[in-house]
């Protein structure tokens, strides 16, 4: 499932499912992203055609650099005493085949990773933001690992009930509608929920009649007696214009 996670509120914006070997980085080239969007990724999108790409069309993007890459420093630039950044570089790529394919100029920022006590090489094409929000950018991809096992461990997608591609997809697909449905209770609720708690109160609530956003910021109030049982629903439907 490649994903793409957007900042503000961490829910995907573009999810498509393909086989196992299909590389992330095909999925990659065929994104239509605005100018000035930022994207952060792992090193399994390196590629300097995609650079190039995203580059000439106000794409900024903040990856980590391959220890193997071939570049040389075309400017140093100030970096803050005891901060994590320690080092901040114009840099162009080196090799006729990587100079082919992205002739741009682009960033290097080395930054201290205290939490695994290493250092880290940031590739950015982006010359204007600081290091530091360079930086923090880089750490903030950490959201979709994050998301990825958020679903794996609140929904059902570690085994699955149909062994055809259709049923793998149809139950992949529902719980990316589950978690966006989730998320919008928790959005909504007045309460600090945590996504495990509210998951796992919905589930004993299933047959329960209960107003859901009442119920959202009172979980514990004592039903009313005689509303457990199925109940029956309306169902609405709308045409696509009004969708």
């Amino acid at each position: 499932m490649h994903l793409l996670l957007d900042h503000e509120g961490y829910l995907p914006v573009f999810a498509h499912i393909t086989e196992g070997n299909v590389h992330e980085v095909n999925m990659a080239n065929d994104l239509s992203l605005p100018a000035g969007s930022i994207v952060a990724m792992d090193r399994g999108y390196n590629d300097y055609g995609l650079f190039a790409k995203w580059t000439e069309q106000g794409v900024f993007f903040v990856t980590r650099l391959k220890d193997n890459a071939l570049y040389h420093v075309v400017e140093e630039h100030a970096v803050q005493e005891r901060g994590p950044v320690l080092e901040d570089q114009t840099i162009e790529l080196d090799g006729a085949a990587a100079q082919k394919k992205c002739p741009h100029r682009l960033r290097r920022v080395k930054v201290w990773d205290a939490e695994n006590k290493r250092t880290i090489a940031l590739l950015p094409n982006n010359m204007k933001l600081a290091s530091v929000t360079i930086a923090a950018i880089c750490k903030d991809r950490w959201q979709i690992e994050i998301f990825f096992k958020t679903i794996k461990q609140n929904l059902k997608v570690k085994t699955f009930v149909g062994t055809s591609a259709n049923a793998l997809k149809i139950q992949i697909w529902t719980a990316l509608i589950a978690i966006l449905l989730l998320k919008y209770l928790q959005f909504r609720s007045r309460i600090a929920w945590s996504l495990s708690n509210l998951v796992a109160l919905l589930r004993y609530n299933l047959f329960t009649y209960r107003v859901l956003w009442a119920w959202l910021d009172d979980p514990f109030e004592t039903p009313p007696r005689g509303a457990t049982g199925v109940v029956g629903a309306q169902i609405w439907t709308a045409s696509d214009e009004t969708l």
